[in-house]
């Protein structure tokens, strides 16, 4: 900042424009070649990059340098021997064990039919329990039925006037025809209109003329040899099949004899009440036993209780009463407790 006494003049200078000053740098002039965009003379006549760039081209197949996996044939003949045949012996089965069957022999001794249950069980001598339910006695009286209801009798019919019904007015069909033109119809024009062209640009396919190779690598490389089927080696049946006819009959219909059926005696008792004509003892062992004890009230429900003298409080609330004379109770046998402790 500058000041004049004669002019009266502040000048202002600021520190960014003394220290950094503009340089006199010329302009560089741009080497990029101007191209004038023209528009296409055609619809969609201009190309993409994407056909300027990428031109089709033919397919070359590489050469493949993979041996080719041929079978070696052998002319020595197969042999084949194995170790199973050279090595097994047929054995001769020995006659199967036959064990020989049980017969059956009955005991001697009679059959004792009476159980534990029936041994022991000799039933209670007693009445049949009476039927505590009351009698269905009918309530019947003599007066003559007046032939009024509750019913009738509170809710009294009323008069109630007939419904009006209201008469339906005829239809009366309007003068005249009736106009079926709508406003689409008389408003609307037709316009001849041509079908929409498609936009879609011809694809440029890869298309060759070399034929097509049908054979792949695993057909080359995996070729199919030519092998039949070893036949299964059976062994010779030591049992010869049975060559009669079949009689069709089993040991169970040829030795089945069959028996007349016998049921059981039943040896369950019959199920009779034995009555008896002594009274029923209605008394039982609570009713005999049972004496009926008082019911004695704690001390320590009174605010001070009678028969006892205050001794102490702790820090609690709790106070402590001491019994006068300590006495045992005649209804109970556990003695009175010395000191009792009140909640004040």
């Amino acid at each position: 900042m500058v000041l004049s006494n004669n002019t009266c003049m502040v000048k202002f200078c600021f520190c960014l424009k003394d220290d950094y000053r503009s340089w006199e740098v010329q302009r560089r002039e741009t080497s990029k070649v101007e191209h004038m965009y023209h528009p296409p003379t055609a619809k969609f006549g201009n190309t993409t990059t994407f056909q300027d760039d990428f031109v089709p081209r033919e397919l070359n197949p590489r050469q493949s340098f993979k041996p080719p996996c041929v079978a070696k044939l052998s002319d020595v003949p197969f042999d084949g021997t194995t170790s199973h045949r050279t090595s097994y012996i047929a054995h001769q089965l020995e006659p199967k064990f036959l064990r020989s069957k049980e017969e059956y022999k009955p005991s001697n001794q009679p059959f004792e039919d009476l159980t534990t249950h029936r041994n022991d069980f000799k039933g209670l001598p007693g009445q049949l329990a009476k039927s505590c339910k009351p009698e269905n006695a009918k309530v019947g009286s003599n007066v003559h039925f007046n032939g009024v209801t509750e019913f009738q009798d509170r809710f009294q019919p009323w008069l109630v006037s007939v419904r009006e019904v209201r008469k339906t007015k005829e239809y009366v069909p309007p003068p005249g025809n009736m106009d079926f033109n709508s406003t689409s119809h008389l408003d609307y024009v037709k316009h001849e209109i041509s079908p929409a062209v498609p936009i879609r640009p011809v694809s440029n396919g890869r298309r060759t003329n070399a034929p097509f190779q049908g054979t792949t690598t695993t057909k080359e490389d995996f070729k199919s040899w030519g092998s039949c089927r070893q036949e299964i080696i059976k062994k010779q049946q030591e049992i010869p099949k049975p060559t009669g006819k079949f009689y069709d009959l089993t040991t169970f219909r040829s030795h089945y004899i069959p028996h007349q059926i016998i049921p059981a005696q039943s040896f369950k008792p019959a199920r009779a009440i034995v009555l008896n004509s002594a009274p029923f003892q209605s008394e039982t062992m609570y009713r005999i036993e049972y004496t009926p004890k008082k019911q004695e009230i704690c001390p320590a429900n009174y605010p001070s209780p009678p028969g006892y003298v205050y001794v102490n409080t702790d820090s609690h609330g709790h106070k402590f009463f001491r019994q006068l004379t300590p006495e045992f109770s005649e209804s109970n046998i556990n003695p009175i407790p010395k000191e009792v402790a009140v909640v004040s």
